[in-house]
């Protein structure tokens, strides 16, 4: 693998089609584009994609210094401040309509850890104190009412008051709390400590580390539970390879923003034994690929874009803590072969979202809906060319 291909990718297909689904008219970005990468000019913006694309332009002006990427930001930066956020009850939306209109009002934890993600990426980029200011604001929103004694609650209604978990709940069950949620607040607090190293951060990114070896990660199995009720008992036996690999690299992350070799050394076990379990339990020979996630005995072999995204910074971050398992290192190549033959659309530069294991791609599938952005894909190119550029 080398860096100036991952580049080539990011600079020549992610960067040119994102910029595409800029909407000059009303802010912000289109919220849906089909197969075909024709954007639908009226449809739903769901906060979290004008997040994600948010943090995704800021973080590509950080690595490539062009002008270009910053008004992007700017322009998503924008929108954010001026139609996602509830200047009435605090915190952001779930959705807006097209226009910028209020669509779900719906206060969501995950949603408010990603605003924070990009507030804190764009503050990097721009040295805006008003964007460092409203980061701020919505950590204290996460911590004033998104939390118990035990930890990170989900779904509100706009006022913060209780409300069901749909948005966050699968598999046929409504989860009170989710691994997901928990996992997106720390990779946003590590964002913001990395963007200004308030000590009140730190000690957040401590206590969701001590949250997921204590309740979350189970050390017998290697794996993260995912769905929970109030008092941390899993409700399903579900393993989502995808969020493993993410796990252990974003867990990884975290230790290291915070530069306390205590708390590394507390979790190398979670970080190193999501990988090995990932590794043993989830890669598909034939395809060369990850596959989606484990019901039971039952193994999805979809092959969904964002598993693979994960997969080839996590099992090379890996591979950079335990150089000599070169196991790690060839499955992150593998995997990266497999991304450049069967999940980069070749019309539009943007990936597909679901390769079916035994058959061509759904042609009705969407390159752009609310959970479809340049965050995964994206933040794989920026992450690998750092990591190759500093191993070169």
């Amino acid at each position: 693998m080398e860096a100036k291909v991952f580049q080539e990718h990011l600079e020549k297909n992610l960067i040119p089609f994102w910029s595409k689904m800029k909407d000059e008219e009303n802010g912000g970005f289109y919220g849906y584009a089909d197969f075909e990468g024709k954007p639908d000019i009226k449809s739903t913006k769901g906060v979290i994609l004008n997040s994600r694309i948010l943090w995704f332009f800021s973080s590509a002006y950080q690595l490539l210094h062009k002008k270009e990427l910053l008004i992007m930001a700017e322009h998503a930066y924008n929108f954010l401040t001026d139609f996602c956020y509830d200047s009435r009850y605090g915190g952001v939306y779930w959705s807006v309509n097209y226009d910028g209109t209020i669509c779900d009002d719906t206060k969501h934890t995950y949603n408010q850890a990603f605003a924070i993600y990009a507030l804190s990426a764009y503050y990097q980029a721009s040295r805006k104190k008003d964007a460092l200011n409203m980061a701020y604001i919505l950590y204290r929103t996460i911590e004033e009412k998104c939390r118990d004694n035990n930890g990170y609650l989900e779904a509100f209604k706009r006022d913060f008051s209780p409300a069901s978990n749909e948005k966050l709940s699968e598999n046929g069950v409504i989860a009170e709390r989710t691994m997901n949620t928990v996992l997106h607040v720390l990779e946003a607090y590590s964002e913001l400590y990395k963007a200004d190293t308030f000590y009140e951060v730190g000690d957040s990114i401590r206590g969701i580390l001590k949250l997921f070896k204590k309740k979350i990660y189970d050390s017998e199995k290697q794996i993260c539970d995912v769905f929970f009720d109030l008092d941390y008992h899993s409700l399903i036996d579900l393993e989502s390879f995808g969020h493993d690999i993410e796990t252990s690299w974003l867990i990884d992350r975290g230790c290291s923003v915070l530069g306390d070799k205590a708390y590394m050394n507390e979790m190398e076990p979670v970080i190193n034994g999501l990988a090995d379990a990932t590794y043993k339990n989830a890669f598909d020979k034939s395809q060369r690929a990850l596959n989606n996630e484990r019901e039971g005995t039952h193994i999805d072999r979809q092959k969904i874009w964002w598993v693979q995204a994960e997969s080839v910074v996590g099992f090379y971050n890996a591979y950079q803590k335990m150089p000599w398992k070169k196991e790690y290192l060839q499955m992150a190549e593998d995997i990266w072969q497999f991304i450049q033959k069967s999940v980069i659309d070749s019309r539009s530069g943007e990936w597909i979202e679901s390769i079916p294991a035994d058959s061509q791609p759904d042609t009705k599938q969407a390159l752009v809906h609310p959970w479809k952005c340049p965050y995964h894909n994206g933040r794989m190119c920026i992450e690998m060319i750092q990591r190759l550029s500093q191993a070169s």
